[in-house]
């Protein structure tokens, strides 16, 4: 089955990447891989507080998973599954699409302020030349009912 990757963050875009994907997948008959990131530098602690910090982030991680697999299952039919990774988020990013053979898109949601479509977008279309899938770029402002006519 083919997938589409949408990354979890807490930027606003986000929110139309998983509408898109969900939507994209729904009517392919696909499914969702969602990634959310750890970066390393939330625990550069001691041993016992990193390791309290990294749990935190995986209960937080896993609470605003739910929030989009429950409007996932509920309007779209589409079961998706997590995955969380530790370290630089483009290197991480790039590590899933190669493990899982899987993966056959990945779906970004682009920033709207002035001050571009934020870092994540614009490594990842530079890198865009030797990855192995299509990156689609679902742009942050798109009205539910635009991204329901366009998918």
């Amino acid at each position: 089955m083919r997938k589409f990757l949408v990354v979890l963050d807490d930027s606003r875009e986000c929110l139309n990447a998983m509408r898109f994907a969900a939507m994209r997948a729904a009517k392919t008959g696909g499914g969702v891989e969602i990634l959310s990131i750890i970066a390393p530098e939330e625990f550069n602690h001691w041993i016992g507080v990193s390791d309290i910090m990294r749990e935190e982030a995986r209960e937080r991680i896993h609470a605003h998973f739910e929030v989009f697999a429950k409007w996932m299952r509920d309007k779209q039919g589409v079961d998706p599954e997590l995955v969380i990774r530790e370290g630089e988020t483009v290197s991480e990013v790039l590590a899933q699409v190669k493990d899982d053979p899987e993966i056959g898109v990945l779906v970004l949601g682009a920033g709207v302020d002035k001050k571009g479509p934020g870092p994540l977008v614009t490594q990842l279309t530079r890198a865009s030349g030797s990855l192995p899938i299509p990156i689609t770029i679902v742009p942050g402002d798109l009205s539910k009912e635009r991204l329901e006519a366009i998918t």
